[in-house]
């Protein structure tokens, strides 16, 4: 981790949850969130992204504890006659900070291609929020050929803000075939992939804030792992056990605690 940022850790809880198993999850997490001094002074930062109907109860909820709410998903454009769908507009106005953008299960069920992921991270980046880009291949194989799938969906999903500056972004690595598996990507395979999206990311000149995360499978023990290689963890099903997110939480705090004695 690069230790001058805070160290971040988000939560997408999918469609898994009812309306109210989802918001006694938020209490549940807004409690614990009051007694992790990490997160109070903002040495660890969370975000949590639950469905569309919670976010105006959890954004109540979590309303005096850090942490942040962002959505699963919006449509690229902010107006319009587009039944069903949500606009980066109204998720800003809603008090949303992120918003996901790309996820796999998007490409693969709703036929999200690059020129869409596109328009709706330009959405995200005009209405103030924080894009939350997924990039990952689909099949396992050598880090390069990973780096360069995750090198062509990142370049493509900045293609329509290149040259304009862009206030902050997230990029959370995912290799697909690790989503939901028993059997995740290798420490040694993730931080090499990693390594090529950083070393990329700090030659962006028109992005000054960025982050890297990683998803698929991810759960505590993790973030020791991967060192210097990743900024925090996108969590999923794991964190649906609300002391498993703090585990992970305190891993975070011990690990920047170390560096700091350390140096």
């Amino acid at each position: 981790m690069d230790h001058s940022k805070p160290t971040l850790l988000g939560v997408s809880l999918k469609m898994y949850f009812g309306h109210e198993e989802t918001l006694e999850w938020c209490r549940q997490v807004a409690e614990m969130a009051k007694h992790h001094q990490a997160l109070q002074d903002g040495g660890v930062k969370l975000f949590v992204l639950p469905s569309f109907q919670a976010l105006v109860p959890s954004r109540k909820i979590f309303a005096d504890t850090p942490v942040a709410i962002g959505a699963q998903n919006l449509h690229w454009e902010d107006r319009g006659a587009f039944t069903g769908e949500v606009s980066g507009l109204a998720l800003a106005q809603t008090g949303c900070r992120y918003v996901e953008v790309g996820h796999a299960e998007r490409r693969r069920l709703f036929g999200e291609d690059e020129a869409i992921v596109s328009a709706k991270t330009s959405a995200a980046l005009r209405n103030g929020l924080v894009p939350v880009i997924c990039v990952g291949e689909a099949e396992p194989g050598p880090a390069e050929d990973a780096a360069a799938v995750c090198l062509a969906q990142l370049s493509s999903a900045l293609q329509t803000d290149q040259g304009r500056p862009v206030s902050g972004i997230v990029v959370a690595y995912e290799p697909v075939w690790a989503i939901g598996s028993t059997d995740p990507a290798s420490s040694k395979h993730i931080s090499e992939v990693c390594a090529r999206l950083r070393e990329w990311l700090s030659t962006q000149g028109t992005v000054s804030r960025w982050a890297l995360v990683y998803g698929g499978s991810a759960g505590p023990g993790l973030l020791t792992q991967l060192g210097s290689e990743v900024d925090g963890l996108f969590l999923g099903r794991f964190a649906h056990k609300v002391q498993a997110l703090s585990d992970i939480i305190e891993e975070a705090s011990r690990l920047r605690d170390d560096y700091v004695v350390a140096e």
